[in-house]
């Protein structure tokens, strides 16, 4: 029986999503605490990795059960087995067809930046944070310019995997609550660090560095090196990935940051 599960967890904690040599990821107490619940070893797959210091509200796993369980089991129980900033939302027998990863027709990220002089306190590594002043006009016409397909190479970590760097946005937004502001982003599939390099040329645009039109000229170029630096990860949340309707999984967008921003 296929199992999805919907995975909610605070980055900061962690080394990244994928399990790794020593431990210490996502992928490593989510899989130790369902394998204490089935009794004998499982292997999961998610919709999108994450590096360390990433948040996620709604990461998505899938993973072939090995013993029958009832699906609180693959909530309630394995929550009882998981570390603290990490927990199970919600779980749903999916058809063997279902790929977590390779049934998304999209996915979405969230960065929180502060704005303001003084560094966070209270949200320390659950934001981002710039001291000096930033135009929010000026952002988003950089933003309309990330729409649709193209090449994001000069956006593209150097030990990207990626076969191709062409991607297609469907959504680059940011909007400002007080000292915060708030970036949308939901493409296709994102490359490595994409999001985080996309800030930081945002950022570069806000505090007049450079024109909304560097945009244009960064796609031009296809050159990492001649964009901003990458940015924070602390303020990036996976807001999880899109499925087609069929699949009947919760909407990954009805998440608590939708309900803090309204």
């Amino acid at each position: 029986m296929r199992i999805a599960l919907g995975v909610e967890y605070f980055g900061s904690r962690f080394r990244g999503w994928q399990s790794q040599a020593g431990g210490g990821t996502v992928q490593d107490a989510l899989e130790k605490a369902l394998a204490t619940i089935a009794g004998q070893p499982v292997a999961t797959l998610c919709a999108g990795r994450t590096d360390a210091g990433v948040h996620a509200t709604q990461q998505v796993v899938h993973f072939d059960a090995p013993v029958e369980r009832p699906l609180t089991a693959w909530v309630r129980g394995v929550n009882t087995q998981l570390p603290d900033g990490v927990a199970v939302r919600w779980a749903q027998s999916v058809s063997d067809e279902f790929h977590a990863r390779f049934s998304a027709r999209g996915r979405r990220y969230r960065y929180l930046l502060l704005n303001r002089p003084q560094r966070p306190g209270l949200w320390q590594g659950r934001m981002g944070w710039f001291h000096g002043t930033l135009d929010l006009a000026a952002m988003q016409d950089a933003c309309g310019r990330l729409l649709g397909e193209h090449d994001f190479s000069a956006f593209r970590a150097a030990e990207c995997q990626a076969k191709s760097p062409i991607k297609t946005m469907q959504r680059a937004d940011v909007r400002q609550f007080g000292d915060l502001f708030v970036f949308d982003f939901e493409a296709t599939a994102f490359l490595h660090h994409m999001v985080r390099n996309l800030v930081g040329t945002l950022v570069y645009v806000g505090k007049g560095a450079q024109p909304a039109s560097w945009v244009d000229a960064l796609f031009e170029m296809k050159d990492r090196k001649l964009a901003a630096p990458t940015f924070s990860p602390d303020g990036l949340y996976f807001r999880g990935p899109v499925y087609e309707p069929h699949w009947g999984l919760p909407d990954p967008a009805d998440d608590f940051l939708d309900a803090v921003l309204r």
